[in-house]
């Protein structure tokens, strides 16, 4: 199968595609001429996705149901979007050319446990041949992972794979931003960013993350063997994406920084127990398939805060997945006292205060009123 085959119209399993960007895919490849047909539980059914595509339904958890369900058939290109994926590949041994899969950046070292690596963190940017988690020190699962996208490439060498980081849009089952949208709602002019809001995730809007997909699918050839991080062109810190939460619904936040360790309200929000930055290259794939955002990642947010401000007040599950109590009296007692300490160091007295350097500077000059009054 060459590059040519592509538009001739290909026999696709999708696995999955009911998911944020599973009907953004199908639409995608039904477009493209291509003859789809998708499996999955059935406890989701999605409107955007043409009725007259075939649905198989069973549970891809489960290697002998699945097995079961594709008995006798074969595909041209499969994607695997949902279920065990070690055991999926073992099925599809011998029945696709091609498999294209879905994977997650905890594959990382560093990424799940920051203390495993020194320097601290991941390396900023990751790119795909750093350094990936070889044990349980980060956890099962992630080891998990990692061992998922190794068996993918004994079994399917010519397989495209596709680290995937956090994917903010409609329909995400833990949308971090609900921590900020439903404090915007719920009118809180205060709202705590942990060591000012400086941490910055890889993230992907629903619809770039499919455009990055998609580019595999019309380089197959080129994609064939590879693996590629998945991210918006654009990345905010928490403390931009607190700033646009609020300009959008019409509620700006007053941010107040505090430190790490204390500020909890930020777990449910970074899916994790550290601020450090978990960044990623997407120079191999912007280089080998030409990606670019499909859309503006201000104006995806943008559109995902408003879907989340009409579609998620009466979710009550999503706070307890957040696992965000939004216990505001807590929130309040924890300003106050990060402000009663700002006040009391603000009053500690420097026999000369450290300042800006403007060392490239003439001797005269002190651009921007810089502060500072040391002299050797």
């Amino acid at each position: 199968m060459g590059a040519g085959d592509v538009g001739a119209g290909m026999d696709i399993l999708v696995i999955g595609g009911t998911g944020p960007t599973g009907p953004h895919i199908v639409n995608g490849l039904v477009d493209r001429g291509h003859t789809v047909t998708i499996l999955h539980t059935g406890r989701h059914e999605v409107d955007t996705i043409p009725a007259h595509l075939e649905h198989i339904h069973t549970d891809p958890f489960d290697p002998d149901a699945f097995r079961s369900s594709i008995e006798g058939r074969t595909f041209d290109v499969v994607f695997a979007m949902y279920g065990r994926l070690r055991a999926i590949v073992q099925v599809l041994k011998g029945r696709t050319p091609r498999l294209f899969s879905i994977g997650g950046v905890p594959i990382y070292s560093g990424f799940s446990e920051p203390a495993i690596e020194f320097p601290e963190g991941m390396p900023v940017p990751t790119h795909e041949s750093d350094r990936l988690i070889s044990d349980e020190r980060s956890g099962p699962k992630p080891l998990k992972i990692a061992q998922s996208e190794e068996l993918t490439f004994s079994l399917h060498p010519d397989a495209t794979h596709f680290r995937y980081p956090y994917i903010y849009g409609p329909n995400q089952v833990l949308p971090r931003e609900w921590t900020l949208v439903k404090r915007a709602l719920d009118g809180r002019q205060q709202i705590i960013v942990p060591d000012g809001g400086l941490t910055v995730m890889t993230s992907a809007f629903v619809e770039n993350a499919t455009s990055a997909v998609l580019l595999a699918v019309d380089h197959i050839d080129t994609s064939a063997g590879e693996i590629y991080n998945v991210g918006d062109d654009l990345q905010f810190t928490y403390a931009q994406i607190a700033q646009i939460v609020g300009d959008e619904l019409g509620n700006p936040f007053e941010l107040v920084s505090v430190p790490w360790d204390l500020a909890a309200t930020a777990g449910p929000f970074l899916h994790n127990h550290s601020s450090t930055h978990r960044i990623l290259s997407t120079e191999k794939i912007r280089q080998q398939l030409g990606y670019r955002d499909h859309v503006h990642p201000e104006e995806g947010l943008r559109r995902t805060v408003r879907w989340q401000a009409e579609n998620l007040p009466a979710n009550e599950d999503v706070a307890v997945r957040l696992q965000d109590p939004f216990d505001y009296a807590a929130e309040d007692a924890l300003i106050a006292a990060t402000q009663r300490y700002a006040s009391d160091v603000g009053r500690i007295e420097w026999e000369h205060t450290p300042g800006w350097s403007f060392g490239y500077y003439g001797p005269h000059e002190n651009p921007g009123g810089r502060r500072g009054s040391f002299r050797a």
